[in-house]
């Protein structure tokens, strides 16, 4: 409990500080730095199981991981210093490295350890107020029922004054990922964030498109990503295809929109918005969709400045009169930025 309690001060999505909150609160003492940094190096960097047969507790293993680490300046020991913790610098400083840089430029291995960190991340779901009342102090609504009742209980001397405060519930949030041909630098990776999305952010649906629409919420219901991510790609056949977006957000809107997925929900469609379809079609399926959701969020890799942006592609032009926020997710501190973001769009 107090790891799982230092990790929530710090950022869960950060190798560097999951590895020191464990240090510090589940390593007792110097021989157990050996067997937690082994430990940690399998469970979190892929690398082999401890032996604790032909390992010494007194015996510092190497830490070894999958890709290249840098160590971050101004954590390098002084000489002289520990060895030991050269090293641990040097094991823990890739998520730094790594989280500005653009999907598309990133190795295989960089990947790899990209979805490791993005499976981590836990999403705060956005709220909505419901119709519902809780009893609080700071109500604007006098709570008549309980006041009353309480002042029969005590034969007819009034009691302090109740209040009741709209109660809040988690709100819908659809998120449509494109993955097609053009997508295909950022498709795997947005999957892996729309299964974290979906492990703990209340009622999320997901859909996947590239010339026509399809629903996978149910394959993303599984706990282990990699089998998730399998079905996945099994039930998606137009995967790395031609793009179709407003055939299929018109189909979105006909068959599931209109029927209570999308009313009053954040819409997040990611695409670059390069659609070969037809202009007006794309047009007529979003002025629907904006006035069935609550938000229209459209997260396109291509954006670097969501301030200066001016869309390029024409699919991007007829888009953007109905966006209500538009985001990049090209890279890991995007992704992360937005799943803070999330909520709070209002």
């Amino acid at each position: 409990m107090s790891f799982v309690s230092g990790v929530a001060l710090l950022d869960p999505g950060s190798l560097e500080d999951v590895y020191w909150a464990g240090r510090t609160t589940l390593a007792h003492g110097r021989k157990e730095i050996p067997i937690y940094d082994a430990c940690f190096t399998m469970f979190f960097m892929g690398g082999s199981a401890p032996d604790q047969q032909s390992q010494p507790v007194t015996r510092s293993p190497a830490v070894e991981a999958d890709t290249v680490f840098e160590v971050p300046s101004g954590e390098l020991p002084e000489e002289g210093g520990d060895e030991e913790e050269a090293r641990l610098g040097s094991a823990a400083a890739a998520v730094i490295v790594r989280r500005s840089k653009d999907f598309s430029e990133c190795s295989e291995e960089e990947l790899a350890a990209i979805r490791k960190m993005i499976a981590a991340l836990r999403v705060t779901p956005p709220k909505r107020r419901s119709r519902r009342h809780r009893s609080s102090p700071a109500g604007r609504r006098l709570d008549l029922r309980r006041m009353a009742r309480e002042t029969m209980r005590n034969h007819g001397e009034p009691g302090d004054l109740a209040r009741l405060l709209r109660s809040e519930r988690a709100r819908r949030l659809v998120l449509i990922l494109d993955v097609s041909g053009s997508m295909a630098d950022y498709s795997r990776n947005l999957l892996q964030f729309a299964h974290s999305i979906k492990r703990g952010a209340g009622p999320v649906e997901v859909f996947c498109f590239g010339t026509h629409l399809t629903r996978i919420t149910n394959a993303l219901r599984y706990r282990d990503p990699d089998e998730a991510l399998r079905r996945a790609g099994e039930e998606v056949v137009d995967w790395a295809g031609g793009t179709q977006i407003g055939g299929s957000l018109d189909e979105f809107v006909r068959r599931f929109a209109r029927r209570g997925i999308g009313r009053g929900a954040i819409i997040v469609i990611c695409s670059d918005g390069l659609d070969r379809g037809d202009p007006a079609l794309l047009d007529s399926a979003l002025e629907r969709l904006a006035r069935l959701s609550y938000r229209i969020v459209w997260m396109n890799p291509m954006v670097r400045d969501q301030e200066e942006y001016v869309a390029g592609s024409l699919g991007m032009s007829v888009a953007m009169p109905y966006v209500d926020l538009l985001w990049s997710g090209h890279n890991l501190d995007s992704l992360s930025e937005f799943a803070e973001a999330l909520p709070g769009i209002r």
